[in-house]
């Protein structure tokens, strides 16, 4: 399947969108958004679609991600220096929703050492199940901080209930090639699921935080 969608016009629209973002320097590094507008597609009949790629370049480098550990992955973790909750600090939350979703609201994602997978609906009930943070496992073997990168590098795409999707794709102080990079192997897989692939796409743009759009298709 062909992309309708070439590299020398993804280059031109990031070389612009970091123009723009050199121009005004902000105090934080701007991410660059890929927004899609889709067409033929009904949200209430058609299977709504949902899948996760990893990027060649990680696009959310700020991303938090917080530890659930057993007392390896805890020492681990404090090693790293990486945010982590022991069983005992997730009993002491007593299944309190508020403190639950306080929790869930503070960090972008969670990883759960395996044996402790299991036991998160019990100690926290649905609250990060509901908010789409339920935690990625990890293993005694696995190396947190590369894990950690690992989700953050990884977008998801997910038809909800509005045929406009906008997901963090880059930021600007990733190189044009990096950008493109990621943006093409977005975009590529994107329309790999969709129903009808290309012919569902409306519209594509790229945008960093606080600059204009550029038109992709």
């Amino acid at each position: 399947m062909s992309s309708k969608v070439s590299v020398s016009a993804v280059r031109e629209s990031v070389r612009a969108v970091l123009a723009q973002s050199e121009e005004k320097k902000r105090n934080f590094v701007e991410t660059i958004e890929l927004q899609i507008g889709l067409k033929n597609y009904d949200p209430q009949r058609d299977k709504r679609f949902s899948g996760t790629i990893k990027l060649p370049n990680v696009p959310r480098p700020k991303m938090s991600v917080c530890v659930l550990g057993d007392a390896f992955h805890c020492d681990q973790a404090k090693a790293a220096g990486m945010e982590f909750q022991s069983v005992e600090d997730l009993k002491k939350l007593n299944k309190n929703k508020k403190l639950i979703k306080k929790l869930a609201k503070k960090y972008d994602a969670f990883v759960a050492s395996e044996a402790l997978i299991k036991q998160i609906p019990r100690l926290l009930g649905p609250g990060l199940h509901k908010v789409g943070k339920f935690p990625t496992p990890v293993t005694h073997n696995d190396d947190l901080t590369a894990k950690a990168d690992e989700i953050r590098a990884t977008i998801k795409f997910q038809l909800k209930k509005v045929l406009c999707l906008g997901i963090a794709v880059a930021h600007v102080n990733m190189t044009e090639e990096q950008s493109v990079a990621n943006i093409m192997l977005a975009i590529n897989f994107l329309v790999s699921l969709l129903k009808k692939n290309w012919q569902n796409v409306k519209s594509l743009y790229i945008k960093s935080s606080m600059g204009k759009p550029e038109r992709l298709y």
